[in-house]
C-alpha cells in the first residue's frame, strides 16, 4: 500500500511543482482569482494600506473567518500572502491526495484504485484553477475528502472537527456533508426504505447536525456591512446579469445552457479529463458480478457516491428557488460531482482491468504490457492533450512594471481613477486602491454594488463629459489622485470594444442608468464631441509608459 500511496503523493506533487513554476518566473505576477480575494490580505503585512477603501473592505468581509484567520497567523510569523497563495497549492494537492487515497480504499481496499483515484481527482483538479488559486475554495477538496474519511472511518471526533474547520473556510459545502450524515440513517432493503438499525449512525447524524449549525448560524445571523443579497428582482433589471453581462446569469433564451453548462446557473458536469465518463458505466458493472468478480469486495460505503449526488443535486434545485439565498447554485454541484466522476472512475477501471487480467492467461505478456500501456496513457495524456494548458495556473503577468512602480511611490491613500483594464492590477502590484474595475465588479451584496455603480456610472459620466466640470466634480466628490488612462480610451471603438463596458451597449435593460450614460458617451464620440479630460492630456500628464497614461487630478481641479 505505502509503494500506491507514495506513487499518488509524488504525482500531486510533481503536478503542483508544474503547476507553480510560473509563479516564481516574473516579479508581477499573481494568479486570477488572487487578484479579488487574496490582494486585500495585504493589509496583514501594512494595516495602512487601503485606507477607508470601499472595494477592499467589500472583499475583506466576505471572506470566511477560518481563511482570513489561516493567511493573518501565517502572516504574523513571516509569510507574505502573496508568496503564500503561490506555494499552498502543492501542500492543499498532497492532503487531498493522501484523504483520496483513503477514501477509495474505503470503497475498494485494493491500493491500485487509490492511486487510480487520486491520479484522476489530481488530474481534474489541475484541470481547473480551483487548488491553484489557494482562495478559499481551494481548502474545500482536502478538508471534504478528511471529513469523508473519518465518517467511512467512523471516527466522530475527527470527522466533526473537519466538518467544523470547513465550514470556517467553505461554508456552502457545510450543507452537503450534512445532508450525507442524515442520508445515512436510511438504508434500503429489497428495494425499500428503512431506518437505520444502527445506533452510531444517528450519534453521528445528530451531532454532526449540531455542528453544522453551530457553524452556520453566525453566517446567518451576522448583518452585512454591505447590505442584504441581491433579490431576484433586483437582478433581473441590472445588465450585469443579462446573457452578456459580468455576473451573466438569466438566460432565458438558452434554457439547455442554463441548467446545464452555464458557470453560475448550471450543474456544470464536467468531463475533464474526459476518460472520467466511465464513471457513468459504475451502475452496470456493479450488476455483473460474474463478469467482473473484483465487484464483490466493492464495499457499502460506495453508496457515499449515491449520497454525494442526491445532496448536491437537492441543494442545487434549492439554491435556485432561493435565488441567492444560498448563493450560486452551480457550486454545489461542480465540485461534488468531479468528486463522484473520479472515484467513481477508478473503480470501475479497477474491474475491468482484473477482469481482463483473469480472462486472459494464456496471453499474459500481451495483456499485462497492453495494460502497462494503458496506465502510461492514463498518467501522462493530460500532458500531451493539452500540453501548454495542463497544469492550468490562470495566472495574470504585468506588463507595465514602471507603471506599478510609479503608483507605489505615491502615498498610501491614493486613489486612482480608470476605465483601463489595467487598473485591475494595481491593488495587487502597486498596493493602491482604484476607484472602480471590472474585475471587482461584483453584484451580489446591494449595500456594495450600489456605491460601486453610483462610482462607475460618475466616471463614465466624467471621463467622456466635454464638461470638465464633470471631471473636477469626481475628484471632490471621491478623493481622486490620478487618472489611468489609455491612448485610444476616446473613441467609440474603445467603448464598442471594451470587455467590461459593452455590456452596457449591449444591454436588454435600455431604462438601466450606466446603460443611459455610457450609450449617451458612444454617441457623443460619434458625432465628434471632444471630451473635456482629453483636452488636459498634455498639461496635466504625471507619467506615461507604453500606452497608458497618467493625469494628475490636482493639475485638473486647477484647470478652468
Amino acid at each position: 500500500m505505502m509503494f500506491w500511496l507514495s506513487l499518488s503523493i509524488t504525482v500531486a506533487t510533481v503536478y503542483g511543482v508544474q503547476a507553480i513554476l510560473p509563479a516564481f518566473g516574473h516579479e508581477y505576477i499573481i494568479q486570477d482569482d488572487a487578484r479579488q480575494h487574496i490582494f486585500w490580505m495585504q493589509r496583514f503585512v501594512d494595516p495602512e494600506l487601503f485606507p477607508q477603501d470601499l472595494i477592499t473592505d467589500y472583499f475583506q468581509s466576505i471572506s470566511p473567518p477560518g481563511y482570513k484567520a489561516f493567511y493573518q497567523a501565517l502572516t504574523l510569523i513571516g509569510f507574505q500572502p502573496f508568496f503564500l497563495s503561490k506555494t499552498l497549492p502543492i501542500l492543499l494537492g498532497v492532503i487531498t491526495t493522501i484523504y483520496c487515497f483513503g477514501v477509495c480504499l474505503k470503497i475498494l481496499p485494493l491500493p491500485v484504485t487509490g492511486f487510480i483515484g487520486t491520479l484522476l481527482m489530481n488530474q481534474g483538479l489541475w484541470l481547473a484553477d480551483d487548488l491553484i488559486s489557494a482562495t478559499s475554495r481551494a481548502f474545500l477538496y482536502p478538508l471534504f475528502f478528511a471529513f469523508t474519511y473519518y465518517f467511512l472511518q467512523r471516527a466522530l471526533l475527527p470527522c466533526l472537527i473537519s466538518l467544523a474547520i470547513l465550514g470556517l473556510f467553505y461554508p456552502g459545502f457545510v450543507l452537503i456533508c450534512v445532508g450525507i450524515l442524515i442520508l445515512q440513517i436510511f438504508k434500503f432493503d429489497r428495494g425499500l426504505p428503512r431506518f437505520s438499525q444502527q445506533r452510531n449512525d444517528y450519534l453521528f447524524c445528530g451531532l454532526g447536525l449540531v455542528v453544522g449549525l453551530a457553524v452556520l448560524l453566525p453566517y446567518s445571523l451576522e448583518s452585512s456591512l454591505f447590505g442584504s443579497l441581491i433579490s431576484v428582482r433586483e437582478a433581473r433589471i441590472l445588465p450585469e446579469f443579462m446573457p452578456s453581462g459580468r455576473m451573466s446569469f438569466f438566460r432565458d433564451d438558452n434554457p439547455i445552457r442554463f441548467w446545464l453548462s452555464a458557470s453560475r446557473s448550471g450543474i456544470r458536469i464536467s468531463f475533464n479529463p474526459p476518460i472520467v465518463i466511465l464513471g457513468l458505466f459504475l451502475p452496470l458493472l456493479l450488476r455483473f458480478k460474474s463478469r467482473f468478480p473484483l465487484a464483490k469486495q466493492v464495499r457499502n460505503h460506495i453508496s457515499i457516491l449515491l449520497h454525494l449526488v442526491v445532496v448536491s443535486l437537492f441543494l442545487f434545485f434549492a439554491a435556485h428557488i432561493l435565488l441567492f439565498k444560498l448563493y450560486l447554485p452551480s457550486r454545489f454541484t461542480v465540485h461534488s460531482f468531479k468528486i463522484v466522476f473520479a472515484l467513481a472512475t477508478a473503480v470501475v477501471l479497477t474491474l475491468i482491468l482484473d477482469a481482463v487480467l483473469k480472462n486472459s492467461s494464456k496471453q499474459k505478456l500481451l495483456t499485462f504490457g497492453a495494460t502497462a500501456l494503458i496506465g502510461v496513457i492514463i498518467v501522462f495524456y493530460p500532458n500531451l492533450f493539452w500540453q501548454n494548458s495542463f497544469p492550468r495556473n490562470s495566472y495574470i503577468v504585468g506588463q507595465v512594471p514602471p507603471l506599478y512602480q510609479f503608483f507605489q511611490q505615491q502615498p498610501k491613500d491614493t486613489l486612482i481613477a480608470s476605465l483601463a483594464g489595467e487598473a485591475t492590477n494595481i491593488p495587487s502590484f502597486s498596493q493602491r486602491p482604484i476607484l472602480v474595475s471590472g474585475e471587482y465588479a461584483i453584484a451580489y451584496h446591494v449595500g456594495y454594488y450600489r456605491q460601486f455603480r453610483q462610482r462607475l456610472a460618475d466616471l463614465i459620466r466624467a471621463q467622456y463629459s466635454s464638461n470638465l466640470a464633470d471631471v473636477q466634480n469626481l475628484i471632490q466628490k471621491y478623493g481622486v489622485d490620478f487618472f489611468l488612462l489609455e491612448k485610444g480610451a476616446f473613441t467609440a471603438e474603445y467603448l464598442q470594444q471594451d470587455r467590461w463596458l459593452r455590456q452596457y451597449l449591449s444591454s436588454k435593460v435600455p431604462n438601466d442608468p450606466i446603460t443611459k450614460i455610457t450609450r449617451n458617451a458612444l454617441e457623443g464620440l460619434q458625432q465628434g464631441k471632444v471630451p473635456a479630460l482629453s483636452k488636459v492630456m498634455q498639461n496635466c500628464t504625471a507619467f506615461e509608459t507604453g500606452n497608458l497614461v497618467v493625469l494628475e487630478a490636482k493639475c485638473i481641479s486647477q484647470k478652468s
